[in-house]
């Protein structure tokens, strides 16, 4: 279970820098131009390490765990924003971080360790007929959809990929859990969930971008984990974890609309009214 841990943390870790590293790449290049300009497949790259981590994680920890660290990954934006690039965090935003990690002790401690068991039978149909209505609300927003419709999309293919790796991991062995059906809605909603939030930061600010990312990937897979997939809270720790989820999506949409955000945005430190760099507060 520790493993586990650190595997979604590191996750988290990996899934923050990348958002930087797609935030300030969305500033200087559009479209098919942004996917493959150096920074962004930089980004992608390290999207992958923080997916695989993800996998790993997943094999003993519930969805409502992995996606609650996973979603903590905006701490690591604010907090890299005001180390690398000299950004404004509010006494709020330290109060947030603060309030994301008790957040994150809340829900590890309401949770076991917990192996994949067989979703029902009618679970995989259904997965493939929600993936295929992704790729269709997908594709009809790309060109003309708002912000953050763009952001519920990538938001929805992220989870989708949870879920899918989740429900994935009561077969024996890795080439089991790879080669099945499974892994093609694994692939389809991850490139939806990487290629959307993309779009999705071309047009809407990385603050509120990632509040509704944070948002729809804690709640949703960890829904699904805990009605479908047999994920189970601790005896007697359910109020503890509910709690803690509300504490980290609270949080993480606080930390989202920080000032920092939009520092890493620009890829250079906050101005005031146009003059020299922000000083940086003590």
């Amino acid at each position: 279970m520790v493993v586990s841990l650190l595997c979604a943390i590191g996750s988290a870790l990996a899934y923050g820098a990348s958002t930087l590293m797609q935030a300030v790449a969305t500033r200087k290049a559009h479209g098919l131009t942004a996917v493959t300009s150096p920074l962004v497949v930089a980004a992608f790259a390290v999207d992958g390490l923080g997916f695989l981590l993800s996998l790993a994680a997943l094999d003993n920890l519930p969805l409502f765990v992995v996606q609650s660290i996973m979603a903590s990954m905006l701490v690591v934006v604010v907090i890299g924003a005001r180390i690398i690039l000299k950004a404004h965090m509010r006494r709020l935003d330290v109060a947030a971080v603060v309030v994301v990690i008790v957040a994150l002790v809340l829900i590890g401690v309401g949770s076991g360790e917990q192996p994949g068991v067989e979703p029902p039978a009618a679970f995989q149909p259904a997965m493939f007929v929600a993936t295929g209505a992704l790729v269709v609300a997908a594709l009809a927003l790309y060109q003309s959809g708002p912000g953050w419709s763009l952001a519920v999309i990538a938001g929805l293919g992220f989870s989708g990929a949870a879920i899918a790796a989740r429900a994935s991991h009561h077969h024996d062995g890795m080439w089991e859990t790879i080669w099945q059906p499974m892994t093609a809605c694994i692939v389809v909603c991850g490139i939806v969930g990487a290629v959307w939030y993309l779009r999705a930061l071309e047009k809407l600010a990385v603050g509120p971008s990632a509040a509704i990312l944070s948002v729809l990937e804690v709640v949703v897979p960890g829904a699904v984990g805990v009605l479908v997939l047999g994920d189970e809270v601790a005896e007697g720790m359910l109020p503890g974890v509910v709690v803690g989820l509300l504490l980290a999506v609270s949080g993480c949409v606080v930390l989202a609309m920080s000032p920092a955000n939009e520092t890493a945005e620009s890829g250079t430190p906050a101005r005031v009214d146009g003059g020299a760099p922000e000083p940086t507060p003590a």
